[in-house]
């Protein structure tokens, strides 16, 4: 049970530091009851404590932590119904589902095309992270190579499925290494699932017949000692699917219900008859509050929009998304090339280059940190004044890339010329237009 701020002071040391943020440790211990603060902003608090402390300073979504290597993922850790209200941490994965009985030339050919599946945006590379491995036929060697050609020739971690419980051990002797999910522990093999996700330490997927119906089995499972834990509500009626979904969320962060404070896994591909309307309820499930989506098959068209929906819901929508600082060739630019400036808003640097992409033209792109602001609210904020875009591109470098001092800013800029030009000697500064499709022109007419 939750600790009351009360009862969280008397574990603290009272020393009143403010090194936690707040000016007392009373403060303090209300923010942690509430969940607006986190144990390990305290410096002073002993291991007794933090360990009497870990349930009341702990997300009411338990962290759940799948896979290894350089896709693995932590899913859960949420705090909150509304993204606005702070931020939604631990993007939703997306897996693809394979059957044991898949020809071994079928599933390399089919994990080299997925693994193709990456995007890069805004500085992050977007990719699906998962593969969940159904059981097709019983046989647990046959399951058992395909689990381990999935974890020895891929980046993809595993999501095992079978209700056979050789299959299933089978399938973590062969891939026990990058721990995979463990799917599922119904009431018919609570004991013996659970027994086998403690046993070998991996996360375990629980399933019942409805949101009722969990609860008695991770109440179980939480007194064998385990709390990675992913529930499925076992609905595959849409309208139901996401009722399910909106009642756990509020369940664990509203009625602060322990037992339903796990994250979900989600099944687009048992609930449409076609890739497009998977994809349609995957996005549904990204928004509403779906930890783990499994499709029937990857491609890009069903991939792309899916991870660009999953970069804008999981981005702090308190922090504009920006790009780092610096030089950008586009187009492979030489020491002719034109130079143009403009902000490190991710949108903004993005209608930019692609603009510049579009129109052939080899040019060099300096982004300056504006903190992530637009053009014209940078300039009306200072962060975009001319002198402090003259010392950036001074420093930036980029004079010992061209010959030809010319360098385009924004028509919205249109003000800082001036100081521009009194910080560059030697330099002339053009005006660009104001709208991003007029760039093209320019830099075809220059």
């Amino acid at each position: 049970m939750a600790l009351t701020g009360m009862q969280i002071f008397k574990l603290l040391p009272k020393t009143n530091c403010k090194e936690c943020g707040v000016p007392t440790c009373l403060a303090f211990a209300m923010n942690l009851a509430s969940k607006k603060a986190e144990l390990d902003s305290c410096p002073y608090v002993s291991d007794e404590a933090r360990e009497q402390l870990a349930e009341a300073s702990a997300p009411p979504i338990l962290p759940v932590k799948i896979g290894k290597g350089v896709r693995a993922r932590t899913i859960g850790g949420e705090t909150v119904l509304y993204r606005h209200e702070k931020t939604f941490y631990n993007p939703t994965v997306l897996a693809a589902r394979i059957g044991s009985d898949i020809d071994d030339a079928a599933l390399t050919a089919k994990l080299s095309v997925w693994n193709a599946f990456q995007y890069e945006r805004v500085g992050f590379n977007l990719r699906p992270e998962m593969v969940a491995l159904y059981d097709a036929n019983g046989d647990a060697a046959a399951f058992g190579a395909k689990a381990k050609t999935i974890a020895e020739t891929s980046e993809f971690n595993l999501i095992l499925v079978s209700e056979n419980i050789d299959v299933m051990k089978a399938g973590i002797e062969a891939c026990g290494f990058k721990r995979p999910l463990i799917y599922a522990a119904t009431k018919d093999n609570v004991d013996e699932y659970g027994a086998l996700a403690r046993d070998n330490d991996l996360p375990l997927a629980v399933k019942s017949d409805s949101v009722d119906g969990l609860i008695a089995l991770t109440e179980k499972l939480s007194g064998m000692g385990l709390k990675q834990l992913v529930l499925d509500p076992g609905s595959r009626e849409i309208k139901q699917a996401l009722a399910d979904q909106v009642a756990m969320r509020r369940s664990a962060l509203k009625a602060s219900n322990r037992a339903l404070g796990y994250p979900t896994i989600t099944f687009p591909c048992e609930m449409a008859s076609n890739p497009d309307m998977e994809g349609l309820i995957g996005a549904m499930f990204i928004a509403k509050y779906g930890a783990i989506a499994v499709f029937s098959d990857f491609s890009p068209e069903l991939l792309f929009p899916l991870l660009l929906e999953r970069l804008n819901i999981y981005t702090d929508p308190q922090r504009p998304m920006t790009v780092t600082e610096g030089i950008y060739p586009v187009n492979n630019p030489d020491e002719n090339s034109p130079v143009l400036v403009t902000t490190n808003f991710a949108l903004t640097y993005f209608i930019v280059s692609g603009e510049i992409e579009g129109s052939k033209v080899p040019a060099w792109l300096l982004i300056k940190d504006t903190e992530g602001l637009s053009v014209l609210t940078a300039w009306a904020a200072g962060k975009f004044a001319g002198d402090d875009v003259g010392t950036f591109v001074k420093k930036s470098g980029i004079a010992d890339k061209v010959k030809n001092k010319e360098i385009i800013i924004p028509g919205y800029a249109a003000a800082i010329v001036g100081e521009m030009e009194e910080e560059l000697p030697g330099w002339k500064i053009l005006v660009g237009p104001r709208e991003a499709p007029h760039l093209p022109a320019v830099l075809k007419n220059r």
